[in-house]
C-alpha cells in the first residue's frame, strides 16, 4: 500500500473515531429513517428520482417473470401525518425510459408495438384516497393512466423510513405494490396476465 493511500486511510479512521460520539448523540431519524410515519414532517415533498425505482413484473409466456424498470420518475406528495387521509400523491413516469436486460428490447417496448411512447409519453398516478392500516402500512387508491386510458388502481404501501433526513430536508420512503390488467390499457395481446407494479420511492421535503 502506498504512503498516500495509507495516509488517506489513517485520516478517514481518525475522522470517524472523532465523529462517532457526535453521531451517537443525534436524535433518531436524522440519518436512518424510522418505521413511523408520524416522524415525517407535514408539507410538500418531491420524488427523489435518484433513489426511486418503478418496476413492472411481466409474465414471460407463463414460464417466469420479466422485470422492466422505468428510469425517469417525477412527482409530488403532500403529506399530513396528523391526518394521513388528507394526503395527496401525483406521480409521472416517462414510458420511453423503460429498460430491460434483453439487448435491444427496451426500444421495442417503447415503440408502437407496445407502449407507444411517442404518442403517450407518460404514465400517471393520481391519488383519490389514503387509508392508514398501522404505523407503517396503508393503502393508496387512485387513478392510473397508461396509453390514454385511465383505470382505478390500489397500491398496498409499506413505509420503509421516515425522519429528519439530512441537509435540512425531511424524508419519507415507501414501497408500493399494485396490479394492473394489461388489456384494460390496450397493451399488446402478448401481455394477458396481470402485471405487478412495484415502486420503491423516496420523497424529499421541498
Amino acid at each position: 500500500m502506498s504512503k498516500t493511500i495509507q495516509g488517506a486511510a489513517a485520516a478517514l479512521a481518525l475522522f470517524l473515531s472523532a465523529a462517532a460520539p457526535a453521531f451517537a448523540q443525534l436524535p433518531p431519524g436524522v440519518f436512518a429513517g424510522e418505521h413511523d410515519y408520524k416522524l415525517a414532517t407535514a408539507g410538500a415533498y418531491d420524488v427523489d428520482a435518484a433513489h426511486t425505482a418503478v418496476i413492472a413484473k411481466v409474465s414471460h409466456i407463463g414460464y417466469g417473470l420479466s422485470v422492466f424498470r422505468f428510469d425517469k420518475v417525477a412527482g409530488t406528495l403532500t403529506w399530513d401525518p396528523a391526518a394521513p387521509g388528507k394526503s395527496t400523491l401525483n406521480v409521472q413516469v416517462e414510458t420511453a425510459s423503460i429498460s430491460t436486460p434483453v439487448p435491444g428490447f427496451a426500444a421495442e417496448l417503447a415503440g408502437d408495438g407496445y407502449l407507444k411512447s411517442a404518442a403517450f409519453p407518460k404514465a400517471t398516478f393520481v391519488s383519490t384516497a389514503f387509508r392508514q392500516i398501522d404505523a407503517s402500512h396503508g393503502q393508496v387508491e387512485g387513478q392510473f393512466t397508461l396509453m390514454g386510458k385511465t383505470r382505478p388502481l390500489t397500491l398496498d404501501v409499506e413505509l420503509t423510513g421516515a425522519g429528519k433526513g439530512f441537509m435540512g430536508k425531511p424524508r419519507l420512503g415507501v414501497e408500493a405494490v399494485g396490479k394492473i390488467n394489461p388489456q384494460d390499457f390496450g397493451l399488446n395481446p402478448l401481455f394477458s396476465i396481470p402485471i405487478q407494479l412495484v415502486i420503491d420511492a423516496e420523497f424529499a421535503h421541498q
